[in-house]
Formats: structure tokens, sequence, C-alpha cells
């Protein structure tokens, strides 16, 4: 096991490089799901706005 997570000394690139791939993929996830609730507040707020 200890061989498989030294990867032959390239474990850290290869490790850096799956956190940065892992990081990337969360941040495509995650940044929509804001943008969205933001708009969705937005709306909201508008509409809120245009009842008075």
């Amino acid at each position: 096991m200890s061989e498989f997570l030294h990867m032959g000394g390239y474990a850290f690139y290869v490790w850096t490089s799956y956190g940065i791939a892992f990081a990337i993929m969360l941040f495509g996830i995650i940044k929509p799901l804001m943008q969205h609730k933001q708009q969705l507040r937005q709306l909201q707020l508008k509409r809120k706005r245009g009842l008075k």
C-alpha cells in the first residue's frame, strides 16, 4: 500500500493533479448552484418591489 501511495517517486505530482482536478470539478458544481440561488433572490426582490 505504501508503494502505491508513493507512486514510484511521483506521488507529489500525481496527488496534486488529483487534488486540482477534484477542486475544479467541485467548483464546476458549486458555482452554478450559487449563481442560481443569487438569481432567485434577485427575482424575488424585483417581484417584491413591483408589488408595492
